[in-house]
Formats: C-alpha cells, sequence, structure tokens
C-alpha cells in the first residue's frame, strides 16, 4: 500500500478519528494508493479528503459499501454517490470526504492537482 499524508493542520481528534477508521478499512480492503488531505483551514466543507484506487468496479463499490457499515457503526451519517456503477464513489462524512475510484478514472481527473499544496497557495 501506498500512502502519501497533505502536511497536517490542526484538527479536530473526531475527524482525526474518523480518518484512520476510514485509511484502516481501506487498507484492509486492499485499497491502492491512498492519499489523504488535510484540509483544516483551506477548506470550510470538510477536514480531510482521502483518494485512493480499486482495481476494479467490484472492489470500488464494496470498499465503499464496508466503509459506509463501518462509520454508520460508530454513528456517522454517511451520503454515498457513484456505488451503484462503481468507477467513482464520492462518500461524504462531513468531517472526512472520500474519493474511491477505478485506475482509468482517477487519473482522468487528476484530483490530486486540485488539492496539491501548489493549487491552493500553500508554500512547499
Amino acid at each position: 500500500m501506498t500512502r502519501k499524508t497533505a502536511p497536517k493542520g490542526n484538527t479536530l481528534d473526531g475527524s482525526e478519528l474518523m480518518r484512520t477508521l476510514i485509511e484502516k478499512s481501506l487498507d484492509a480492503d486492499k485499497a491502492e494508493d491512498i492519499v489523504t488531505y488535510d484540509l483544516t483551514g483551506r477548506s470550510s466543507l470538510t477536514d480531510f479528503m482521502i483518494i485512493a484506487t480499486g482495481n476494479s468496479s467490484r472492489q470500488v463499490a464494496a470498499m465503499a459499501e464496508h466503509l459506509r457499515e463501518k462509520l454508520e457503526a460508530e454513528g456517522k451519517s454517511v451520503s454515498v454517490e457513484g456505488a451503484d456503477q462503481g468507477d467513482w464513489v464520492l462518500m461524504d462524512a462531513g468531517d472526512v470526504v472520500v474519493h474511491l475510484f477505478r485506475p482509468e478514472v482517477r487519473s482522468f481527473y487528476h484530483l490530486e492537482q486540485l488539492w496539491s499544496p501548489q493549487a491552493v497557495g500553500a508554500h512547499v
């Protein structure tokens, strides 16, 4: 598993715990290229954004379902879009937003470029 984490800011304990739960779930489901962005202070929408890849539509949909079950078991409300197709699944858990892709779809949309430190004006 490859995991990259963007620089950390000040985060709430709850969002940190949710981020950890999500990363562990994705790792257990054999997600690839897991990238976590700490957006605290950079976005009013969420504290973390996590992007990961599954090798097939079936794997992407299964990762989303497992993750939804785990978050709901912790009392979190989760909105899920795209799970029927399994090409790009967007999961919004409030403090953490998760994007799950098939490899071709991830490379087409290049979300990492939108949220890279250079794209938001941070200094590297």
